[in-house]
């Protein structure tokens, strides 16, 4: 579902809109201009606009809505993975990618995106990887096993969640923290 928002929202509150929105009946006429460049099958609420999907195209449908939404400066909730998309505030790397084992690649994900993303490691999504291609990326795979990439592949184990979401905050805004703090192997 994608809507506008004048202020980056949580997940809590996108899924709160979500549901609030299906309580309520479609309407007719006007159809908004960022609906006519959604695909799937798009229905317009008041002040929002879902799209449905099915599950097999789900993964390449949902990067192109969550690409319009941006675009369009939307705020956009994937309810199948519970993840709200902002506009904002952004990494430093202008064309970094998120990908997740489960399927999702995201360009220019927002900050709390990333920071949503990295609860969801399981067997169902075994990575979490930022990535600025040609550069250097950070990945984590359950277990909180990190690698980074910027020329030499270094390895190491976080003992916490919180821990690797500040590695990737500290990645995506261009700071190296994370790399002194602990202790790396090649």
């Amino acid at each position: 579902m994608v809507w506008d928002e004048p202020v980056p929202i949580s997940r809590d509150q996108a899924r709160a809109a979500y549901l609030a929105v299906k309580r309520t009946e479609p309407v007719a006429g006007d159809v908004p201009d960022v609906a006519k460049e959604l695909p799937g099958e798009v229905t317009v609420y008041p002040g929002h606009v879902l799209v449905t999907m099915d599950l097999d195209t789900m993964d390449e449908v949902s990067a192109q809505v969550f690409t319009i939404a941006r675009a369009h400066g939307l705020v956009c909730y994937d309810p199948q993975r519970d993840l709200v998309h902002n506009v904002a505030p952004l990494g430093v790397y202008e064309g970094m990618q998120l990908h997740t084992g489960d399927g999702m690649i995201v360009h220019d994900p927002d900050l709390g995106l990333v920071h949503d993303v990295l609860a969801t490691l399981s067997p169902q999504n075994p990575f979490v990887a930022l990535v600025s291609f040609g550069r250097h990326f950070l990945q984590v795979s359950p277990g909180y096993e990190l690698e980074y990439k910027e020329g030499t592949l270094l390895r190491t184990m976080m003992p916490e969640l919180e821990e690797v979401r500040q590695a990737f905050h500290e990645y995506a805004t261009g700071e190296r923290g994370f790399l002194t703090r602990h202790a790396w192997s090649s």
